[in-house]
């Protein structure tokens, strides 16, 4: 038997998430957001699914905006970390891209770019308190002044932040983004985007003229405790193998690296044919769950680079060959992630090039 972990990517499902999406935005326009490959799904593979719908594309940098034009799409394509030398500017000219501008480093690179060669459509980043990129609110006016007035510079120039905490239904830190947002935009010509994957579950308030959803798209939720699925989203992806083992060990024997899990009892352990070296999370602790032919089974000892065990207790007739699923619709990501200490955002961005991706329509 060939070794085989498969992500199988389900087409049908990010089409229900950007309605989903779309329903939620009310009059919003979408920009679907795809950096880092689509979260791990394919870039290309998550464009040619949404490309009937999605109104914009956003990605991290001018290299995913040349996949995604070279692949034949004419949608708006917003790179969200901007130029980073005065060569790109050339390049999101030539590949019609959008530059968001954060950084006085940026300004010089515009004011001296060449019209002749298309006019770039930019947008203005404000920093109403996630202190990574942007503009201090107050200096939104005066870049967006300088921005407008230069001849290489679309004259719709747009108005974007980006929230800190908006997963936090009931907190006050993005109430404050708002309205420092609202303040520092007051009366400037240009669309607006606020609004990332959970402020458009929770925040009506910050829908502006565009949203911005990624986690959404591929069925995710960064809200704690929840899943995309309590929202009415669907996985996009179903990561599984298969058992290439079953091990029948007594009460007391140690399981896997270090011994860290001792069997309580005389018991079947199953291996299954995946590991970090796939993208499955190391730190991923006994209990983790796992669907065994569907059943309920749970993770035991350390994770190895090539391989997990299994507690089969709960699934005492699984045989060698039999389907592991590690995540899917049966699975919430979300509930590994727990056991992982992480979000369900890096599971699907850890996948390797060993995993086998495989496409549906459901």
């Amino acid at each position: 038997m060939s070794r085989t972990t498969v992500a199988t990517i389900h087409l049908g499902a990010l089409r229900h998430n950007l309605a989903r999406v779309k329903a939620l935005a009310g009059t919003a326009r979408v920009m679907a957001v795809v950096k880092a490959d689509a979260y791990g799904h394919g870039l290309e593979r998550v464009a040619r699914a949404l490309a009937g719908d999605a109104e914009a594309f956003a990605v991290a940098a001018i290299g995913d905006g040349l996949r995604l034009r070279a692949a034949g799409h004419r949608q708006r394509i917003v790179v969200l970390s901007g130029p980073d030398s005065p060569s790109d500017i050339l390049e999101m000219q030539r590949l019609r891209l959008e530059a968001l501008i954060h950084s006085d480093a940026q300004l010089p690179w515009l004011a001296r770019a060449d019209p002749a060669r298309g006019l770039l459509r930019v947008w203005v980043k404000a920093d109403t308190g996630m202190h990574r990129l942007g503009f201090a609110a107050e200096r939104v006016r005066e870049v967006h002044g300088l921005l407008s007035a230069m001849p290489a510079v679309d004259n719709d120039v747009g108005l974007m932040t980006h929230f800190a905490s908006s997963e936090e239904f009931e907190g006050p830190e993005t109430a404050v983004q708002i309205a420092r947002f609202v303040e520092a935009t007051e009366g400037l010509q240009g669309s607006r985007a606020l609004s990332n994957s959970a402020a458009v579950l929770g925040w009506p308030d910050a829908r502006g003229d565009w949203v911005r959803t990624g986690g959404l798209l591929y069925g995710l939720s960064v809200v704690d405790g929840q899943s995309g699925g309590d929202f009415g989203f669907r996985p996009a992806m179903t990561l599984s193998t298969r058992l290439i083992a079953v091990n029948r060990l007594a009460s007391g024997e140690r399981v896997g690296y270090n011994g860290t899990y001792v069997c309580p009892e005389d018991m079947a352990i199953g291996v299954a044919a995946i590991g970090y070296g796939d993208g499955y999370p190391r730190s991923a602790v006994t209990g983790t769950p796992v669907l065994v032919n569907g059943r309920r089974a749970a993770l035991v000892g350390r994770v190895s680079m090539d391989l997990i065990t299994i507690d089969l207790r709960d699934a005492p007739d699984a045989r060698v060959g039999d389907r592991v699923e590690l995540w899917g619709a049966g699975l919430p990501v979300e509930t590994v992630a727990g056991c992982a200490g992480t979000i369900s955002y890096d599971l699907t961005c850890g996948m390797t090039k060993r995993v086998l991706f495989v496409e549906d329509e459901v």
